[in-house]
């Protein structure tokens, strides 16, 4: 048993002499004795003792009752109450002063052991409790998400300073509400109201329900005054106890308003990076696509002296008359083809997610480049997958993300002494996932380069700006895929990103 530091509040010096012997052969220490409450009261603030045994009939004005109620108030020191007055009028008195245990006179050693031993753990394991709960509110005060506790009704029991702030309530006002009064939330589409979660917890039994987004109305708010109010991720959790019985729920949310603003101002530095990337490339690609320009132009000019021709003989012959100006339409759409790829790849636009046929795409960046590659005297083995499935994102970024590849691939292979320059596209798809592999013949990479060429300025080429893979990486990142590099099997490199095939797509 643990010794205790004990208090003795008794008015008849012969049973506290009594009490004093029988505590000391428990192994307890007096730390005192009083015969009036005002006394008890005194000595219980200077001596701080574990235990008051408190008699409740004493001398002076104050009784035990109201010495153990000032008492309690002022240093919480569990009281034990000795009594010969058992009547129901004491008993509910000396309740409200929540005693941890009653002895009534006469009473045996053994039964004080008892109640002693009884009221100190209960006032350990209380001391536990709040230290615990203090904790806990201290812990729930101190983060930045909001949380609500509601009892097994759907009222509310606690709110935290960030709850507060985000619903407008405070925890004094709001404590005892309906939760669905205090947190109101609207889908953010729809703007339609969406039971509360403690109330969707009660009603289907899904005690961790998966967490969502809506809009949180300021208070008194309603949807109509959209766009007041903030968007948040909520997420609720029931409390169980040890039965297995629901008591409650749990209600953590926060502010996605920031997170969205800085995930916006990341995409649109993102686009603007990419955008510059798109420039420097066609500075890259300006030769070969003067070239692809000028080869339909210089056919039209031919064409058209041709028809000239046609026309100026007496009889001319319509019919090879047609086939010269047909010529001449179809290499005017191929030079404006060439123009257009140039002038969407060049435009600096807003991200515009759409269904992609990445292996159509894949074949007009290859046509883009198509005088590059003759330059090279690179050969081109391309085996596209016809059809769905097809992804959903920004086709101009992933014309992009290919055409990066192939000038990376091509740039790869410049040295002059290479056996053979080969490039070999594939696209395919997979368990939900749609798959780019760029193969090429050039010198290849260390595996220890392997995370190093993705980094921002990384480059091994002098007059390289090492934005390309980086920039790429980032445009299969912002549309959900892997973009991942190795050494090929017998040389060369290997360069393969994936997105995901969007379930009910193309």
């Amino acid at each position: 048993m643990i010794a205790a530091r004990i208090l003795i509040v008794e008015d008849d010096r012969i049973v506290a002499r009594d009490i004093q012997h029988q505590l000391s052969r428990m192994g307890h220490v007096v730390v005192g004795m009083s015969a009036s409450g005002e006394d008890a009261v005194r000595m219980a603030c200077s001596q701080q003792p574990d235990l008051v045994l408190m008699d409740i009939r004493l001398e002076g004005e104050m009784d035990g009752i109201e010495a153990a109620r000032r008492i309690r108030n002022a240093h919480r020191i569990p009281i034990v109450f000795l009594t010969a007055y058992a009547n129901d009028e004491v008993v509910h008195r000396a309740s409200l002063t929540e005693p941890f245990g009653y002895l009534l006179k006469p009473f045996e050693e053994p039964q004080m052991r008892t109640v002693i031993q009884m009221a100190l753990y209960k006032h350990a394991s209380d001391t536990r409790l709040r230290l615990s709960e203090r904790r806990y509110a201290a812990t729930l005060a101190s983060i930045r998400d909001g949380v609500i506790l509601c009892n097994r009704d759907g009222r509310v029991d606690f709110m935290n300073r960030a709850a507060e702030t985000m619903t407008g309530w405070t925890a004094a006002e709001a404590t005892g509400q309906p939760l669905s009064v205090v947190f109101v939330v609207v889908d953010e589409e729809t703007q339609q109201p969406l039971e509360d979660f403690s109330a969707v917890v009660l009603r289907s039994g899904d005690f961790a329900p998966p967490e969502r987004q809506a809009r949180l109305l300021p208070r008194c708010g309603d949807a109509d005054a959209l766009p007041a109010g903030i968007v948040v991720e909520e997420r609720c959790s029931a409390i169980i106890d040890d039965r297995g019985d629901f008591v409650g729920s749990i209600l953590v949310f926060r502010d996605l308003t920031q997170r969205r603003r800085i995930a916006e101002a990341l995409r649109t530095a993102q686009a603007d990076l990419a955008h510059i990337g798109r420039l420097t490339m066609m500075g890259e690609l300006a030769a070969a696509v003067a070239h692809e320009v000028n080869q339909p132009l210089m056919a039209i000019v031919t064409n058209a002296g041709t028809c000239l021709q046609h026309l100026s003989q007496p009889q001319p012959d319509l019919d090879k008359t047609r086939m010269v100006v047909e010529r001449i339409v179809r290499d005017a759409q191929r030079a404006g083809d060439v123009v257009r790829s140039i002038r969407a790849l060049a435009r600096r636009t807003p991200v515009d997610p759409g269904w992609v046929d990445i292996s159509a795409l894949t074949a007009d960046t290859l046509e883009l480049v198509r005088a590059e590659l003759r330059r090279a005297r690179i050969t081109v083995e391309a085996d596209l997958q016809a059809g769905p499935p097809w992804v959903h994102g920004d086709r101009v970024q992933l014309q992009q993300l290919v055409l990066n590849l192939v000038m990376n691939a091509i740039e790869a292979m410049s040295a002059d002494d290479l056996p053979e320059r080969r490039l070999r596209i594939v696209t395919g798809s997979d368990d939900g996932w749609l798959r780019v592999r760029v193969e090429d013949s050039g010198p290849g990479i260390v595996e220890t380069d392997i995370d190093a060429i993705f980094r921002a300025l990384y480059t091994t080429k002098p007059d390289g700006l090492g934005m390309g893979l980086s920039i790429s990486r980032s445009i299969v990142e912002l549309h959900g895929g892997r973009l991942t590099a190795a050494p090929g099997a017998s040389g060369g490199s290997v360069f393969e990103f994936v997105l995901p095939v969007s379930p009910g797509g193309k």
